[in-house]
């Protein structure tokens, strides 16, 4: 039994709740689509700030030229480290979709 103790322990530890930073992997200009991706491991239950997360979305869709961006879809979580039949890692990408037309002040009058 003492030897079990300190297992279950490391158990409950990491299946925690980590906050990660989700960052641009991909941009279709011509769908205007911004994926963003995290990183989640092994009994973790990663979350993202949905407020930064669209902010960052919305910077890389006025970078195309669109206004702003909403979410698309839901979050798609690939196994990126297996080990045996074991996922020891996931991606978890979420998506955005770009709307809308910036407008742009012009420079010359």
């Amino acid at each position: 039994m003492n030897k079990l103790l300190p297992i279950v322990a490391a158990i409950a530890l990491s299946a925690c709740t980590v906050h990660r930073q989700a960052n641009v992997t991909d941009v279709d200009t011509t769908s205007g689509i911004v994926r963003l991706t995290y990183g989640q491991a092994m009994l973790q239950s990663a979350t993202t700030d949905d407020y930064v997360a669209n902010g960052t979305a919305t910077k890389q869709c006025q970078q195309m030229g669109y206004a702003t961006a909403v979410p698309f879809g839901q979050p798609v979580t690939t196994c990126t480290v297996t080990s045996g039949s074991l996922c020891m890692n996931q991606s978890v990408t979420i998506q955005y979709q770009c709307r809308g037309i910036a407008i742009t002040p012009n420079a010359y009058y």
